[in-house]
């Protein structure tokens, strides 16, 4: 099988929770090689998602390593499916670059997804004019033919929300958003009105840091937290600056995510308190 020197998150995902459960299980690299029939640098390069696995393997590896509950079996061979498929992201493959779509494809498999945001409205909760005069702002020069595009990516991501099984979809952000005049006041009106609509979803939990929360000192940047349908898949911690982004897999760093993320949800307005933020700051804007 041919190397794979650029492999996605939903393949580096397939190939963590194999060693995981190879590791679980007690066997070595030798052992699994005798599984396969193989060279130990085949299980290397698997281990790595530097190499695909073929059903059967997989299937013998799951075998070997005693992974006997058949919704577990089920979700790791989907997942491997998964691995090799495109999403409708690559419909826009001229103008969603590789690393968006990376983005897009982890959020579709995500069951749930913890949002902290400081500076502005999450995307999934961003309506489209709001994220238009965004757009315009980061990319001055975008055209109409990309800006349009990129609308009709940001409204095909929305799509998580409201799907058979939805995203559930926890959100914290910095008071100090809601007064960032994105676009302009009707603009930015229309946002907060969506945004107090959005969160009595079922599927949708808002909070609000207040401004003069200590815990604002502890907003580094944005982070988003992924976790997936199989309970025993480890969480993604993803964090963004302004031309790149970073993955997290490691249990120590997403830990670190995770505990700051408890600190955030303490220290934020609970549900009620939040929307009487927002509406706050709507009366602000007359």
């Amino acid at each position: 099988m041919a190397t794979n020197n650029n492999p996605t998150i939903r393949q580096r995902r397939l190939a963590r929770r194999l060693r995981e459960l190879r590791t679980a299980a007690g066997m070595t690299h030798a052992d699994t090689a005798e599984i396969l029939g193989s060279a130990e640098s085949k299980v290397g390069r698997i281990e790595n998602a530097l190499s695909g696995v073929r059903l059967p393997d997989l299937r013998a590896l799951m075998d070997a390593y005693g992974v006997i509950n058949p919704a577990e079996r089920a979700a790791i061979e989907q997942l491997s499916r998964q691995a090799k498929q495109k999403g409708w992201w690559s419909r826009y493959s001229d103008t969603a670059d590789p690393a968006y779509a990376a983005y897009i494809a982890v959020e579709s498999d995500a069951a749930k997804m913890y949002s902290v945001q400081i500076g502005l409205v999450p995307g999934l909760l961003q309506t489209p004019e709001y994220f238009e005069s965004l757009a315009r702002l980061l990319t001055p020069d975008i055209t109409p033919e990309a800006l349009k595009a990129q609308v009709d990516i940001r409204r095909e991501r929305r799509t998580v929300l409201t799907r058979e099984n939805p995203l559930q979809l926890w959100a914290i952000i910095a008071e100090s958003v809601l007064y960032h005049r994105v676009g302009g006041r009707d603009v930015m009106k229309g946002q907060l009105e969506a945004l107090i609509e959005e969160s009595q979803r079922p599927n949708v939990q808002l909070q609000v840091l207040p401004r003069e929360d200590p815990m604002n000192a502890c907003l580094f940047g944005p982070f988003v937290i992924f976790g997936f349908p199989n309970a025993a898949e480890t969480e993604i911690v993803y964090t963004e600056a302004l031309t790149s982004g970073l993955y997290y897999e490691e249990d120590s760093e997403v830990e670190t995510y995770s505990t700051l993320l408890r600190r955030l949800n303490i220290a934020s307005a609970n549900a009620g308190q939040s929307r009487d933020l927002i509406e706050n700051a709507l009366k602000e804007m007359g």
